[in-house]
């Protein structure tokens, strides 16, 4: 059998983004990304700065969850967070904590102002609340995964990541082979909108590479007939959030390594670094195998395989009202096609 060689270069977004925000230029600077900035001011009664607080913004739909401290000015930011409905949460000591619903629907930094934390009485209180924005209210059915299912998925491989995320938590959507599948009503009619930046190809390992599950930061997956954004699509669209160095106040950064049957080796890693206006983050997966591909026969005939997966983002905000944004990916996919008996035998 011949040898088949998949080599790609995709690059995501390979070109320089400035989101200038005029008044004029809103409506269309709104479809350029697919999160936002969520920026305030923790304050007492006598409107002096808060510092050290804690922050949080949670999504029960999604278990989306981000928290910050305030610094010494009082101030805290949110990057990256994807669209959607928020309950945020102010804490501090000798305060009452303080919680407000937001909505992150556009990449217009959200400015909260001044948050001012009642001091916390002698009198005991008890206080029920509930989450108002527990119901999305979108045209469409979807699903949301956020990073942290993304990790407890059983991924069978590095080099279908994406395709084994999108079968284990979407509804309608038959699996295939090698990684391929077929939402309902459709033959693999699939768009990734990485970063708001489309990808229209049929995903599987054999016809094309995939970014790694740790480059994700969430995944809003329409199952239901699209928004006319997405063109003339009528099934699957899936809207990617990749993640961000953007924020961080310390390098992090994770390794792992997985070896099994067929001689099969999948390093993966990842590494963000950052500040409170640049952020850089990487993501590396590789996976070698002697049953690369899904095999005919019970035994493995003639089917050894590599992926190698680089993905790389950064940012630079020189102010909260501009962002400039490159993703980088490069990847490749090495293998042979697997053979029945009677091939192997000739």
């Amino acid at each position: 059998m011949t040898l088949q060689k998949s080599i790609s270069i995709i690059f995501a977004s390979a070109f320089f983004s400035m989101i200038i925000l005029a008044n004029v230029l809103n409506v269309a600077a709104q479809t350029s990304i697919s999160s936002g900035t969520i920026t305030g001011t923790a304050v007492d009664p006598n409107n002096a700065v808060v510092s050290n607080a804690n922050v949080e913004v949670f999504n029960a739909v999604t278990n989306y969850r981000q928290v910050a401290q305030t610094d010494s000015d009082g101030s805290f930011r949110f990057n990256n967070v994807p669209f959607n409905n928020y309950r945020l949460t102010i804490s501090a000591g000798g305060f009452e904590p303080l919680v407000r619903q937001i909505q992150v629907q556009t990449i217009v930094p959200l400015n909260l102002d001044s948050q001012s934390l009642a001091v916390l009485g002698n009198q005991a209180t008890v206080e029920v609340t509930s989450d108002q924005n527990l119901l999305e209210n979108v045209p469409t059915t979807q699903t949301n995964v956020n990073q942290t299912l993304l990790q407890r998925l059983p991924t069978s491989s590095p080099a279908s990541g994406l395709s084994d995320a999108v079968i284990l938590t979407a509804p309608g959507i038959a699996t295939d082979a090698n990684g391929f599948f077929h939402p309902l009503g459709d033959h693999a009619q699939t768009s990734i909108f990485l970063d708001n930046q489309p990808i229209s190809d049929q995903q599987s390992t054999a016809f094309s590479t995939q970014l790694p599950l740790e480059a994700f930061q969430s995944l809003t997956i329409i199952t239901g007939t699209p928004n006319a954004e997405y063109g003339d699509k009528t099934s699957l669209v899936i809207d990617a959030v990749t993640r961000s160095g953007l924020g961080l106040k310390r390098p992090t950064g994770s390794f792992a390594l997985q070896a099994g049957s067929f001689s099969t080796v999948q390093p993966t890693a990842t590494f963000g670094i950052g500040g409170e206006r640049w952020g850089n983050f990487s993501a590396f997966t590789f996976n070698r195998s002697k049953r690369f591909l899904d095999s005919p026969e019970f035994e493995s005939l003639h089917n050894d395989g590599t992926s190698i997966n680089f993905f790389n983002r950064a940012d630079y905000s020189p102010t909260t009202r501009d962002t400039l944004r490159l993703n980088f990916y490069v990847s490749r996919n090495k293998f042979e096609t697997p053979n029945t008996y009677d091939q192997q035998e000739r």
